[in-house]
């Protein structure tokens, strides 16, 4: 196993072994976790491994700096993707576990997957077999299942977001241009990593039209799939590439697949890659039919019981070491040095006049302190079991059991107008661009 030990020294974290007893009652914040090293970075943020300093639990923290996300426009989509994390959990997902805010930064603590992710492995040459992919390829189909019965379109299916556990197993991630569509309803936004982007999207973009719907995600699994085995995308496209081109590209390149392949995975892969939406895999119970699939024990799957056919090596990290030297090197508000930079500014900002020198941006950064979503599963666990066990013990009550339940969905459940309404807020004055 990686040893922590050197990590905890080099952050500056505090020597004492004793660990810090937290108020229940308090909400989990920044000061309860201790940072350990930087590990990646996106569009969105970064991420950085991190030890809950009660209970000594790792997981891994996505921070996003407020002011950069309005500037780019990106507030709303940070909303819906805590939104949707909040609502969610499963075996083959990245769950969070708690979101919270300090003055700079947006904060999400989810599981720690240590394996890396799949465009790491393809980076570094690992030769995938089809006995792995296959397995990777049922995990996905559940999770992607998941997601449809929650009516989530997740929209980035790619290697970069599929990460792997410490046994090989595939869990999906960032879900930061996901969006949910009700029964009925179509999205239509452009959005997606163009070479894995399923040929509807482009053709909704052009032509208008109906939109799409949860196909797309299937797509982008056939397409990833395609490459993580053999190394290359099944059609050649890039980010530079106009969408009139890509459309051509559909309607007149055929996908040639490995001569070495079972036909029965070719068969598969075809399904998966099949342009028209209507005649294409795009749910767990097709999937199920395809002879590919035939000998899945899909409870063994769920489970984690079906053994990977790639395991990562557990005496190392997979990722690449330029994150945590630029985290420690380059980085002007390094995250380890945030609660003396905090104080330092709180101390200027009583100092001087209150009157912001730029009034739109402190009205943003307001409203997304006000309007920002606090979330902590342990605690809604916690609120869950003691639920659960008032109903057992009143069983016999018919009354009691209405009313624990009624007591659950008014703590647990968030109402969809308020949701709305955090959205929209935050868009009207940040500018968000987010549409479905």
């Amino acid at each position: 196993m990686f040893h922590w030990g050197k990590w905890k020294k080099r952050m500056g974290s505090g020597s004492s072994s004793k660990r810090p007893i937290f108020d229940e009652n308090e909400d989990v914040n920044f000061d309860h976790f201790q940072i350990l090293r930087a590990i990646g970075k996106g569009s969105f943020g970064k991420v950085c491994i991190v030890q809950k300093r009660d209970t000594e639990k790792m997981f891994a923290m996505k921070y996003m700096n407020k002011q950069q996300c309005i500037e780019r426009d990106e507030v709303r989509n940070v909303f819906r993707e805590l939104e949707i994390l909040q609502e969610i959990e499963h075996v083959f997902v990245v769950n969070l576990w708690y979101s919270f805010q300090d003055e700079e930064d947006m904060f999400m603590v989810v599981d720690l997957l240590l394996g890396g992710d799949l465009r790491y492995h393809l980076q570094q040459n690992v030769q995938f077999s089809e006995e792995a992919v296959k397995v990777y390829l049922c995990e996905m189909a559940l999770a992607l299942d998941y997601l449809q019965s929650q009516h989530i379109i997740h929209r980035d299916i790619k290697p970069d977001n599929i990460l792997l556990d410490e046994q090989g197993h595939a869990h999906l991630t960032d879900f930061n241009i996901a969006t949910i569509i009700n029964d009925g309803e179509r999205a239509t936004a452009l959005a997606g990593t163009k070479p894995y982007m399923a040929p509807e999207i482009f053709q909704s973009y052009i032509n208008g039209g109906t939109g799409y719907a949860f196909e797309v995600d299937w797509w982008s699994l056939g397409v990833t799939a395609f490459e993580v085995l053999s190394g290359w995308r099944p059609y050649e496209i890039h980010t530079s590439d106009s969408v009139e081109s890509l459309l051509q590209l559909f309607s007149t390149v055929s996908v040639q697949y490995c001569p070495t392949w079972s036909k029965d995975l070719v068969s598969l892969l075809r399904k998966l890659l099949t342009v028209n939406p209507e005649h294409r895999f795009a749910s767990l119970a097709l999937m199920q039919t395809a002879p590919y699939l035939s000998d899945v024990n899909w409870d063994a799957v769920y489970e984690k019981r079906e053994i990977a056919g790639f395991v990562p090596n557990k005496g190392r990290l997979h990722c690449d070491p330029t994150f945590e030297l630029e985290e420690m090197i380059l980085e002007s508000q390094p995250l380890h040095k945030k609660k003396k930079r905090l104080a330092k500014n709180r101390s200027r900002d009583n100092s001087k006049d209150s009157q912001s020198e730029n009034d739109y941006l402190q009205e943003c950064l307001e409203v997304v302190q006000q309007e920002f979503m606090i979330f902590n599963r342990e605690k809604l666990r916690k609120r869950q079991e003691g639920m659960s066990e008032s109903g057992a013990e009143g069983e016999t009550d018919a009354n009691d059991d209405l009313d624990v339940g009624a007591t659950e969905n008014e703590e647990t459940e968030l109402e969809p107008e308020a949701e709305t309404s955090k959205l929209n807020m935050c868009g009207s004055v940040c500018s968000s661009t987010g549409s479905c």
